[in-house]
């Protein structure tokens, strides 16, 4: 147990305020917008580059946060009933406290790492050892010099057994993770090209891997790096592999052949491509370490599956959102959900379905009663209980509804359509509870073609783009046309929590469909009109005015509500020739604004239209200097300051002088980069469908409508359920479009359908129904698509058709 002053005594920190020093510590935080359960969280205030965790010391304490590790004074006079533990870095505070808390425990703790696959091995691992052991574990892929310090936290007397994942990206981070970790056996993935950029060379980024395993017993991985590290259990095709591979014959799994020290084994892997082969045979070599027969070994690999990291938002029936995290039940993934829950503002009620926890529990009473505090502060409105221990310990205060649950079979027995109803609902089980039957039962029905939302990719890149940015420029986030194909409310949701200043769209409905998601950022309309002004101050949006004629008509509306000062946005025509006001009604548009009691202008702005195009610099200038001009005269005339923004995606990168009071982030965002390639996006969408019959064609016949897919020979044709209903482009027809399937491309074959496409797969190993086809995404990218149809990504994002179902995921 610690107590604050304890705590203390451990980082080397000074009092600045000293009230209450025996507290009791038991959660560690850093976000205020995680906070659970106040009064027994320590909060310390990280740097970021953009961020200064000193900044929502004032958030953590209105919730009840009461003791702070801080580098300098936050006003502490404002914060009376708090403790403030000064030091020179709170970061490196936060990992001193975690190496301490790893020095009480003795248990045997493997620490991973590598370029690829930790999360995977970790989580596998977890599932192949879990009947003889109490597991702890990096919650999902907390592997960061933060992650690692609040896995390594997690630790009780209650384990027997520790999984910990690392990750860096540049040279001298290892240590301090190895400090923490202090791994008895050390886990290799394998050595690749993620972070590369961080390294001169690939021999410095394995030295620096390598570091992690300082002091372990046995290191365990791949040839040819693991073989380079002292104390190895390698596994590979070499003769000097510990674990020999011999042979590998797949089919619709995968038998290895191997040798271990000199005795031949047979593996039964469930899968067949390479990346998951190579993780399932490291899992192999750890078990084999441990003393696990070839026999327990395979029985337990076939209980392996695909792992998902991910949560998944979905759209559900009866108006519901869905949140899926089916894969695990224990209680720092639950306040990881619950906080997942907290950035969707759906305006909705919060239910949660919830298993028997995966962790071991020592104090029942104690563990449960955690667990309903966190479900108290986080609003949760109802609760269905499945499994017998959390049925009988759980016990929630009077606002809450409970319903209680033996098993899942009872509760898919009692289950109707009608059991919710415009709820938001965290489903969350451990994996024996098998929760996906009940996510089957609360989804909508769609056909099996998906356009899939990278939360954390949505993140990256807002985080990219804010670093070329002055920390006092604003960021206004485009989301109109349904954010680009990707979904507005759950887009803006994640936008508005990562507090972005502006959010854009087309049309007033699109603003008012936020609003009723919950979403409170000021949001910008592009384009009003007369018929959309009461929508426009029912939900307080924003305008766009951009001629004389919207001007003088809302001015009336507004006077006939009674309404003075609305915010408004000024559009500048400065040569896209497009909307906006002329350079000839400057005079007269300053004039007016100065006058005017109805209006209140938030900013002036204009749209640049070729800011990606090199060639065109010299207009751009021109845009920028005449805007320049435009601008003088209103400022003048104005008694307030107002902001100015005419960069978008591209002029951030191109045009950084550009970035003024504000900028546009509108396609960058969603993973679609300039050429220049300054940064390091991801996408944010991926759309994939499955393959729904497989026919072998003789030549001489013909595929889809008008017989103009001719097969000149022997062939393989898969049926792909995604047609130009959906948005793929008939333009794609005829071996001009390809998708992406098990690795390979495959062409498309004659005519695009409205519902089905067929692409030809005869080069393509191992292809079956119901195998996923990428159509756009990692692997495939937008761009490509674009090129191939001849025109630009936006029109492929937006051309996804609505009937698509649309799923959320974040790690």
């Amino acid at each position: 147990m610690y107590t604050v002053d304890s705590i203390a005594a451990i980082i080397g920190a000074a009092f600045l305020q000293a009230a209450d020093t025996t507290r009791t510590i038991a959660h560690l935080l850093h976000d205020s917008r995680g906070v659970a359960v106040g009064e027994a969280s320590l909060f310390f205030a990280l740097h970021s580059p953009r961020s200064d965790g000193h900044r929502f010391i004032g958030d953590a304490y209105r919730k009840g946060v009461r003791a702070f590790v801080v580098d300098r004074d936050p006003g502490i006079a404002d914060f009376q009933e708090a403790s403030f533990l000064q030091v020179p870095d709170t970061l490196a505070a936060l990992q001193a406290l975690a190496a301490h808390h790893r020095t009480q425990f003795s248990i045997p703790v493997i620490g991973i790492t590598g370029s690829n696959g930790k999360t995977i091995v970790k989580e596998w691992l977890y599932q192949l050892l879990e009947p003889e052991h109490r597991i702890v574990r990096s919650p999902r892929s907390y592997n960061s010099q933060i992650g690692v310090a609040l896995s390594v936290w997690q630790m009780t007397a209650g384990h027997s057994l520790a999984l910990f994942e690392a990750g860096i990206s540049q040279p001298g981070e290892m240590a301090r993770l190895a400090a923490m970790i202090r791994p008895t056996i050390g886990v290799l993935t394998n050595i690749g090209s993620a972070h590369d950029e961080g390294f001169v060379t690939t021999e410095e980024k394995q030295h620096e891997k390598g570091r992690l395993f300082e002091g372990a017993d046995v290191i365990i991985g791949p040839e040819p790096w693991t073989g380079l590290l002292p104390n190895h259990l390698s596994w590979g095709s070499g003769r000097d592999a510990t674990l020999r591979v011999d042979a590998l014959e797949q089919d619709r799994d995968t038998e290895a052949q191997v040798t271990y020290r000199g005795v031949p084994l047979r593996f039964r892997i469930p899968f067949t491509d390479e990346a998951s082969v190579a993780n399932a045979l490291t899992c192999c070599s750890v078990l084999l370490h441990l003393g696990y027969s070839v026999d327990t070994i395979n029985s337990r690999l076939a209980t392996l599956h695909p792992v998902d990291m991910r949560l998944q938002l979905k759209r559900g029936l009866n108006g519901c959102t869905l949140i899926n995290d089916s894969y695990s039940a224990d209680y720092t993934s639950l306040q990881l959900a619950l906080h997942f829950m907290e950035q969707q503002r759906t305006g909705q009620p919060r239910a949660v379905i919830l298993s028997d926890f995966a962790e071991s529990v020592r104090e029942p009473g104690q563990f449960y009663g955690q667990v309903a505090q966190v479900l108290r502060s986080s609003g949760i409105a109802r609760a269905v209980l499945i499994g017998p221990e959390i049925s009988r310990h759980l016990q929630l205060p009077a606002g809450i509804a409970v319903q209680r649950y033996p098993d899942t079979e009872a509760f898919l027995g009692q289950y109707h359509p009608g059991l919710f109803h415009e709820e938001t609902i965290l489903v969350k089980g451990a994996r024996r509870f098998r929760f996906e039957r009940i996510v089957a039962q609360l989804e909508t029905r769609v056909h099996q073609t998906v356009l899939a939302i990278d939360l954390n990719a949505l993140a990256h890149n807002l985080r990219q783009y804010r670093a070329l940015l002055r920390p006092s420029t604003k960021v206004m986030a485009m989301v109109k046309a349904f954010s680009y194909g990707s979904g507005s409310a759950e887009v803006a949701s994640i936008l508005q929590f990562h507090h972005v200043d502006y959010l854009g769209v087309a049309y007033a409905d699109e603003g008012v469909e936020l609003r009723r998601a919950g979403i409170t950022v000021p949001i910008m309309v592009m384009n009003a009109d007369v018929s959309s002004f009461p929508a426009l101050v029912e939900h307080h949006l924003q305008p766009v005015i951009y001629s004389f004629a919207l001007l003088h008509a809302f001015e009336a509306f507004l006077r006939g509500e009674g309404l003075q000062g609305w915010p408004v946005h000024i559009e500048l025509e400065t040569g896209m020739n497009r909307l906006g006001f002329a350079t000839v009604e400057i005079p007269s548009l300053a004039r007016h604004l100065q006058q005017t009691p109805w209006l209140r202008v938030r900013s002036l702005f204009s749209h640049l239209a070729a800011s990606e195009d090199a060639a065109q610099d010299d207009f751009t200038r021109e845009q920028a200097d005449r805007f320049w001009e435009m601008l003088r005269p209103i400022e003048a005339a104005l008694s307030y300051p107002v902001l100015k923004h005419i960069a978008n995606s591209a002029a951030i990168i191109r045009h950084p002088h550009l970035q003024l009071d504000m900028v546009r982030l509108g396609i960058g965002l969603y993973g679609v980069e300039i050429e220049t390639k300054q940064l390091e996006l991801q996408p944010v969408a991926t759309l994939r469908s499955t393959i729904a019959q497989v026919k072998h064609l003789a030549a001489g016949d013909t595929v889809s409508y008008n017989r103009r897919g001719v097969i000149r020979e022997e062939s393989l044709i898969a049926t792909v359920r995604i047609g130009y209903a959906d948005g793929y482009s008939r333009r794609l027809g005829y071996g001009v479009g390809k998708m992406w399937v098990n690795g390979h491309l495959a062409p498309v074959v004659g005519t695009v359908c409205m519902d089905m496409t067929m692409i030809d797969v005869t080069q393509v190993p191992n292809v079956k129904e119901g195998d996923e086809v990428v159509v756009f995404g990692p692997g495939l990218p937008v761009q490509q698509l674009a090129d191939w149809m001849g025109t630009i990504p936006y029109e492929v994002m937006t051309g996804v058709s609505q009937r698509v179902k649309r799923v959320y995921f974040q790690e």
